[in-house]
């Protein structure tokens, strides 16, 4: 597909859209971001040559700001809370009338609405990955420490069991200990699923994060940052699983870093 010069971002929280904004106007493109984020705004102003700042929920809104700028390819890209939908903080009378229309509120449900709408629009919703593919992560363990074999056992367990839950779109992590479940990612995200899970293990959790089995890459590609690791750290959880070439590390270096300072296994398989 031919890119066009000018890209819209539609932001979630975290670094991950700052960076694609980075990358994107390193490469000379013009990036117009939809920001649903206060979190990021201010970096965000340095990589974007707009940035509009929208709730997710301001259907009419976002579509006056893409015709307005002609935005013809976008990428949806950050961290937003799915508890949105719960909430309907400033829902337009467009969204509520897009989001009766569902009959089923997982994500993909809800996503593919989204992307349906944009294509209506005469915008294309592209591949995540496009502007940050070296963010992408290879086989391996990526730190200094190595799994013990009762974490190897665990993540064999874990990934099987993340696979089959995405099957079904419930979510993308699980906390596994001693190959026993403590927790599966629900509505919450993938944070509280960790606190969740690492508090009933006490100790020594094994997160594992993994795609989708038919993973659409346009949304919910799986990433992780420092953030991750700091909860992880706080509720003792030792080492976290990912699935390799599938999922994202936000400033891998410090990841690593901050993995081998404080005692966390980062492995990809």
């Amino acid at each position: 597909m031919e890119l066009e010069r000018k890209q819209g971002l539609i932001a979630g929280d975290g670094s991950l859209p700052v960076k694609m904004a980075q990358y994107a106007k390193e490469n000379g493109f013009e990036v117009i971001c939809i920001s649903f984020s206060n979190d990021n705004a201010n970096e965000l102003k340095k990589h974007c040559s707009k940035v509009y700042s929208c709730c997710p929920g301001e259907v009419a809104k976002i579509e006056k700001i893409i015709k307005d700028e002609e935005i013809k390819q976008a990428t949806f890209i950050g961290k937003v809370n799915k508890g949105v939908l719960l909430k309907m903080y400033k829902f337009d009378s467009r969204a509520i009338e897009l989001i009766r229309s569902i009959k089923r509120w997982n994500d993909d449900e809800v996503m593919l609405l989204v992307v349906r709408e944009f294509e209506k629009a005469g915008v294309t919703v592209l591949d995540q990955t496009i502007f940050i593919k070296n963010l992408m992560i290879p086989a391996g363990v990526l730190g200094k420490l190595k799994p013990t074999q009762e974490q190897l056992d665990d993540v064999n367990y874990g990934f099987w069991l993340a696979k089959e839950m995405g099957k079904v779109d419930v979510g993308q992590t699980v906390v596994v200990k001693d190959k026993m479940v403590m927790a599966v990612e629900a509505i919450e995200g993938t944070d509280k699923c960790i606190r969740r899970g690492s508090k009933l293990a006490r100790k020594g959790a094994c997160i594992i994060k993994v795609s989708k089995p038919k993973q659409d890459k346009r949304f919910d590609i799986p990433a992780i940052g420092l953030r991750t690791l700091k909860n992880m750290r706080k509720y003792h959880a030792k080492l976290i699983a990912l699935e390799a070439d599938e999922t994202i590390i936000v400033e891998p270096e410090k990841v690593i870093s901050y993995a081998d300072k404080h005692g966390i296994v980062i492995m990809a398989v």
